[in-house]
């Protein structure tokens, strides 16, 4: 009976032991976690957030100021936590708020000189950036935000510029790119360098010319600077993922012309047909137009 109790003890002693070290070892593990979070993606709005235990860095601020901090809030991240933004163009769905955003927050605004001076330009824009707050960026210039290293490169499409966004972090590598009228070979190299993907998969094209849009506008956005397709997404990516992507998501997709199952469809057709299996090779998701998403955490590895 003594001797029960005694392994009793011993095991009790053990399990203490064990979850000090867990109470030790956790704040460790939280704080070179890396996290995203897509708070809209589409035309009504566009604001992505990477953020680890010390800070934040939001690319695009198309949604309501007032909207964001909610969104923040009912995550239990702390609006301190943002200490950067990033703007890849100047169209209003993706710059409506950020000129308000860094006048409340004094907070400085990286986009390119060109996208600046379209945000000034921009009707929609209310809040305009402090010049002050106004930081310049150029691609294949890297430059370093706090934690985050960051690598702009060209993307194509009818703005005053625009540019996509290779951001490392805690060895992770993630990438964004958005309103893309085609891919380029540099952006065929990006997609191949990124552990997590954000593209574009606009529109389907069949829905695209039996919809209701104008045909000039038609013509703009399967233009070499409108939009990508689900199918012309597809193909990026099954002929650049390497064994290093393990999630990809779908980004902007048109209210009007696609549909979230039909996006995941095409793009997992397309990878089957090249020997790339979802779910199996990578991860794949559709990012909600108008909602945020849950909470994903990015792994350095498996």
């Amino acid at each position: 009976m003594y001797g029960n109790l005694i392994e009793k003890q011993n095991f009790s002693a053990k399990i203490m032991e064990v979850s000090a070290f867990l109470r030790n070892f956790a704040p460790k593990i939280i704080k070179t976690m890396l996290n995203f979070i897509s708070f809209g993606s589409g035309s009504s709005g566009n604001c992505y957030l990477l953020y680890t235990e010390s800070e934040g860095l939001i690319i695009d601020h198309g949604i309501g100021t007032r909207t964001l901090k909610k969104y923040l809030r009912d995550y239990g991240i702390p609006l301190s936590l943002v200490k950067y933004v990033l703007v890849t163009h100047d169209h209003a769905d993706h710059v409506k708020s950020v000129g308000k955003f860094s006048q409340e927050n004094d907070l400085d605004i990286h986009a390119t000189k060109r996208v600046h001076v379209g945000i000034n330009n921009n009707y929609c824009v209310r809040y305009k950036v402090p010049a002050a707050h106004a930081r310049c960026v150029e691609p294949n210039v890297p430059f370093t935000l706090g934690e985050f290293h960051v690598l702009p490169f060209s993307v194509p499409h009818d703005s005053a510029d625009n540019i996509g966004f290779l951001i490392e972090t805690q060895g992770i590598k993630f990438c964004l790119m958005t309103d893309v009228g085609h891919v380029t070979e540099e952006m065929g190299q990006m997609i191949g360098q990124a552990n997590y993907l954000v593209i574009e998969a606009n529109y389907d094209t069949e829905m695209l010319k039996a919809g209701t849009y104008p045909a000039h506008l038609k013509v703009r956005i399967m233009g070499l600077g409108g939009h990508l397709s689900n199918a012309d997404c597809a193909q990026a990516l099954a002929e650049n993922a390497t064994s290093e992507l393990r999630h990809v998501w779908l980004c902007h997709l048109s209210e009007e012309n696609n549909h979230p199952e039909l996006a995941r469809k095409t793009v997992e057709q397309v990878l089957r047909s090249y020997g790339l299996v979802v779910g199996a090779d990578f991860k794949l998701d559709v990012l909600k137009r108008t909602m945020p998403t849950g909470v994903f955490e990015l792994k350095s590895e498996d």
